[in-house]
């Protein structure tokens, strides 16, 4: 919980945001963080928030593997999404590095993103 609350005072305090940037935030273990949640423009990927859902993976994961347990919560995320008609059941899915400057989401996560593009 540190590092969430750490994550949402970076975003208020340093960026000026009146909130975390993201949607949602997923820990190692599993556990989805409603950011800004549902129906709300994120602030996570410039120029791109206005129709997007920004979902953190915490971690590191330019070396590290995302868990099977975080990868498995944003799989039930998002067919929440769609389910409750948040999502466009043919929703495109991308890491950050696909709309900006940045290597996030590290490389190790950026290999995992193709088993949640199948996700519905």
């Amino acid at each position: 919980m540190d590092r969430l609350v750490s994550i949402q005072r970076g975003h208020m305090k340093d960026r000026g945001f009146d909130d975390v940037g993201y949607n949602f935030l997923v820990g190692g273990d599993g556990a989805v963080y409603e950011g800004r949640g549902w129906g709300v423009v994120g602030a996570h990927a410039k120029g791109n928030n206005h129709d997007s859902l920004g979902i953190a993976f915490m971690g590191n994961f330019k070396n590290d593997t995302p868990s099977t347990e975080a990868t498995s919560s944003v799989k039930k995320l998002l067919q929440s999404g769609v389910s409750q008609g948040f999502l466009n059941p043919k929703f495109a899915l991308f890491g950050h590095r696909d709309l900006g400057d940045t290597e996030c989401p590290g490389e190790k996560l950026y290999a995992a993103l193709p088993q949640l593009r199948g996700t519905t």
